[in-house]
């Protein structure tokens, strides 16, 4: 594992732990009463898991040699997004009481992790095309 990857993880568990801490503070404060069928700590996980995969997996081809890394982005985008219907599938089937927090609670954390993945993919991209 290389300085970069291990920079970007690390990179990658503080914003989670921020972001995480963040939420259960304002959630806690402001939603103490409701019963969520997602527990917080498993929407990051699930999060920080699919952006790690998605780094890991571009930063493989690339270090491979292949010039596809947007394609396989955008491809690796819509499979995160299929893997979020199947994780929020409950909410869908009626499982909870507060579907709208619910999808709040994962869409917020989702973005953040998107903006964070892109802007790590552009370096890690515009320092592979310099060396």
């Amino acid at each position: 594992m290389n300085k970069e990857t291990k920079g970007f993880i690390l990179k990658l568990m503080a914003l989670t732990g921020l972001l995480c801490a963040v939420h259960y503070y304002i959630f806690l404060t402001f939603f103490s009463e409701m019963d969520l069928y997602f527990p917080i700590w498993s929407i990051y996980a699930f999060n920080c898991v699919l952006v790690l995969i998605v780094y890991g997996i571009i930063n493989y081809n690339v270090s491979k040699g292949s010039e596809k890394a947007y394609q396989l982005f955008l491809i690796l985008t819509m499979v995160k997004m299929a893997l979020i219907i199947v994780f929020l599938l409950p909410l869908f089937t009626g499982k909870s009481e507060h579907k709208q927090t619910e999808v709040i609670n994962f869409f917020l954390p989702y973005f953040f992790f998107l903006a964070f993945e892109i802007l790590a993919l552009q370096k890690f991209l515009k320092n592979q095309e310099t060396k």
